[in-house]
């Protein structure tokens, strides 16, 4: 294929894939489900299994070999703009005056859906080995299948709350505040996996370990503050200030890719790194391009995904793998941060909302999930499994918190002193703009 003919090519890929893509998220938010919903399932039906299966020949010509890389450029740009703003705009501080029950919901909801994940993955070897795994999982694998149960998608969660009206009760205060901490956990338990799954490599785990801590500490002792003073003592334009905010993310992303990790975890981190304005508060004038960003260009990352589900692999042993992992994923979750918010002191209704809450997964799931399908941790019918229990939960968390709050609604909040604003508590809608679909893209 020429040049010319790949940036043909390209070009009418990438027309397809932003309208296909938008178009089935409106469709979604018409009838009441997440954005990422239609988005992800625009994806999987852009990829071999639908289109390719339904009109093999349209399939290949809207998306031959030669434009894979480009696609897949994109999508990781896309990736790492959305990422850098999720680290920017992450902050424990909204746990407030509900810290103790927030630590204890977030730590009670990560631990048991890991727990239940890494031991199902140990007891049904058997059935994972006819779902393309191998014989022996290493322990890499096995931790892998605890954090692929125990992720929540923070951005589905605080659109769901602010659509629902719980932006400013207790259980939003605290389903926010346990998922911005479970987001923590969860990605160090699986840069640690990631770091572990790698020995093939031309650096050996314990070596790529020692780099990447020290990485970490430069970020957080040295460019932290040379970012300091180049935001608030110098009177940059804001088109050039994003522009070196992105390169720096993209660097950053570039080391971590470097030492075996994803390019997900240097994003995260330089966007944790980026300090906020004097006065602790977001600066609406870098989020709202970085929204704007990876919003257009996220479908890309969906279409990329999608290209490695394979519904032709899902034999019976598959299908029955979906139902219980699906079912797993919705309980665990629900179960431990119901019980925790319970013994945390909230009201059964309230508790149950926050337990609903937590089962929500969209594109945070779909990250992990990726990551572990570049390193290994997971063959493509598995992938395809769980790709679709995140989609499952993620339209099922609707439904359940319409039942779980049907006998009541919950009370706002009383006891939290100085409560977060519905914006501050939505993690992803800049100050004074009305909502938007983009938050709803993770």
């Amino acid at each position: 294929m020429s040049p010319d003919t790949t940036v043909m090519h390209f070009v009418g890929a990438s027309a397809l894939i932003l309208v296909a893509a938008h178009a089935a998220g409106w469709v979604a938010r018409r009838l009441k489900q997440p954005y990422i919903v239609g988005q992800l399932t625009a994806g999987i039906a852009l990829g071999p299994s639908l289109l390719g299966a339904v009109a093999p020949g349209a399939y290949e010509a809207l998306f031959p070999p030669g434009i894979s890389p480009a696609l897949t450029g994109v999508a990781q740009f896309a990736l790492v703009v959305f990422l850098f703003a999720v680290g920017y705009e992450l902050d424990l501080g909204i746990l407030g005056a509900r810290a103790r029950t927030s630590v204890t919901v977030a730590l009670t909801a990560f631990v048991v859906p890991m727990a239940v994940g890494s031991g199902c993955a140990l007891l049904f070897r058997e059935q994972l080995r006819d779902l393309g795994m191998p014989a022996r999982l290493s322990p890499a694998m096995v931790v892998f299948a605890g954090v692929a149960l125990s992720i929540t998608a923070v951005p589905v969660l605080t659109a769901i709350v602010r659509e629902n009206g719980l932006a400013r009760t207790v259980p939003g205060v605290v389903a926010v505040s346990a998922a911005g901490l479970l987001d923590v956990i969860g990605w160090t338990v699986l840069a640690g996996a990631l770091l572990k799954s790698g020995d093939d490599q031309w650096l050996g785990w314990p070596v790529r370990l020692t780099v990447a801590v020290v990485f970490i500490a430069a970020m957080l002792v040295v460019a932290r503050p040379a970012l300091r003073r180049l935001l608030w003592r110098t009177r940059m334009e804001p088109s050039l200030r994003m522009a070196l905010l992105i390169g720096f993310a993209l660097g950053s992303a570039w080391v971590t890719h470097a030492i075996g990790l994803h390019v997900i975890f240097g994003a995260l981190l330089a966007g944790v790194v980026v300090p906020r304005e004097e006065g602790g508060t977001l600066d609406p004038d870098l989020l709202r391009p970085l929204h704007d960003v990876s919003s257009l260009l996220l479908p890309f990352f969906f279409v990329v995904s999608g290209q490695s589900v394979a519904l032709d692999s899902m034999n019976s042993t598959g299908w029955l793998a979906l139902l219980v992992v699906t079912a797993l994923a919705v309980v665990t979750k629900t179960g431990s941060g119901t019980l925790a918010a319970r013994f945390g002191g909230l009201e059964r209704h309230d508790a149950r909302t926050v337990g609903v809450l937590l089962s929500a997964r969209g594109l945070t799931e779909l990250i992990a999930l990726n990551a572990g399908l570049q390193a290994g941790l997971l063959s493509a019918p598995l992938y395809t499994v769980l790709v679709f229990m995140a989609l499952a939960t993620t339209l099922l968390t609707q439904p359940l918190l319409f039942l779980a709050r049907r006998e009541r609604h919950p009370a706002p909040v009383a006891d939290a002193a100085a409560p977060p604003p519905a914006e501050e508590i939505s993690l992803r809608q800049p100050p004074g703009d009305s909502p938007r679909p983009v938050p709803e893209a993770g």
